[in-house]
């Protein structure tokens, strides 16, 4: 997998409406797999906290914890990301 590619996951995974489903769609990763690379790409403390705000109430990175009226897979707000950094707008 390129650092593009791996860039885009780690985006999509911190990214509150965006469903593991859609990563899977997309890359073929199931949550398991995500739950690895972040492990993996991100620094221990910024993998704690990606854990902690996918299991509060707030996310809802399971399709299961969605509302109906909730169909997009990409907020308006979302921030490129770059090497694994959040860029600054």
């Amino acid at each position: 997998m390129n650092a593009a590619s791996i860039d885009r996951i780690i985006e999509m995974a911190w990214e509150d409406r965006t469903p593991f489903e859609a990563i899977k769609y997309q890359f073929g990763l199931d949550e398991k797999a995500v739950i690895q690379l972040m492990r993996k790409e991100l620094k221990r403390s910024s993998f704690n906290l990606w854990r902690k705000r996918v299991n509060s109430g707030i996310s809802h990175k399971h399709t299961k914890k969605r509302t109906d009226g909730m169909l997009r897979f990409k907020s308006n707000l979302q921030r490129q990301i770059t090497l694994n950094k959040i860029s600054k707008r």
